[in-house]
């Protein structure tokens, strides 16, 4: 395995002395979350497998991971040799059961539907091999539900890497309520092997990050809902006063709002508590299209699929209350 050392701002790799108890590393869904963790295990040197549906999402998959990891070349935190060592980690793959029959960890990371999900790893059941470990980046639905439609129960677990993921430390690792110790210990060790921040939580309604963030979200939302403030306002009372680095509309933005009002919906009928009733205008903005940076429009406007001078939607320019 490869570890990355600091050595006068250019990181450098050797190989690990101690023999790896995994190497092929199967990643389902080549998205923004898919592809940030294919990138992150094979920048460790690790086998990876990245799997979808579609060859276009695959090879934007390919071309976004080659784009961040120039980046990190142009930062001095990794050189040319390790960019083209990771890219040949990379393979890619549709067929679901050619990507996973050999692999030692699967971590799903397909779009957060339970339905979805389940299926996948109702599949994954019959096609991994024994003692395989199946793990989902899920950032809210049961791993306890998930774990339930496979064989083994005990290998199933919660592996919830932040965006982006090459940069973000902390890996919730979500212990379903048959996930057995030695899985977590394992992928506990794993997180640390990938230089990130492990945290072992209990598998309940959101974990630990989505339980706290998304009710903070929602009521930025509803302080926009009802008129309290605009959309600058209250991200700039958050960053300035509170020490966000991003304020809380910016932030639903970035994850996406359809991602948040998912969340929201799993909290609330995990709960049902009113305090997660997802706000009106969030439900609205992601009936009409509107879920942030990946469509071009949320509480921002994003016409290049980024915006650094963050342009507050006409939408809610013409007056401080969005309630209708």
């Amino acid at each position: 395995m490869h570890l990355l050392i600091k050595n006068q701002g250019i990181i450098t790799t050797f190989v690990n002395q101690f023999k790896l108890f995994m190497t092929n590393i199967t990643v389902i869904g080549s998205g923004t979350m898919g592809n940030g963790i294919a990138h992150t295990f094979a920048q460790f040197g690790f086998e990876v497998a990245l799997v979808d549906i579609s060859v276009e999402s695959l090879s934007r998959a390919i071309q976004t991971i080659t784009g961040n990891l120039d980046r990190q070349i142009k930062k001095g935190s990794i050189d040319e040799q390790l960019k083209k060592r990771t890219l040949s980690k990379i393979k890619t793959y549709r067929d679901l059961k050619l990507a996973a029959a050999s692999a030692d960890l699967v971590v799903e990371a397909a779009t957060e539907n339970p339905e979805i999900k389940l299926n996948l790893f109702k599949q994954l059941s019959d096609i991994c091999k024994k003692g395989a470990i199946l793990a989902s980046n899920t950032s809210s639905i049961s791993i306890t539900q998930i774990a339930s439609v496979t064989k083994n129960p005990g290998n199933v677990i919660g592996m919830h890497f932040m965006n982006p993921v090459p940069v973000m430390k902390l890996v919730e690792v979500i212990k379903g309520y048959a996930t057995t110790d030695e899985v977590t210990d394992t992928i506990m060790s794993l997180a640390k092997q990938l230089d990130k921040v492990p945290v072992e939580v209990n598998d309940y309604p959101g974990f630990v990050a989505n339980r706290i963030l998304m009710p903070m979200i929602n009521e930025a939302i509803y302080t926009l809902y009802e008129g309290v403030a605009g959309v600058q306002e209250i991200d700039t009372v958050m960053r300035s006063g509170m020490a966000h680095p991003m304020g809380p509309l910016q932030l639903a933005d970035f994850i996406g709002l359809d991602v948040c009002l998912a969340i929201l919906n799993v909290l609330y009928k995990g709960f049902g508590n009113q305090k997660y009733a997802p706000c009106p205008l969030l439900v609205n903005m992601v009936t009409a299209g509107h879920k942030g940076v990946k469509s071009g429009e949320g509480f921002y406007i994003y016409p290049g699929g980024e915006n650094k001078e963050l342009t507050v939607s006409p939408k809610f320019t013409r007056n401080k209350s969005a309630m209708i």
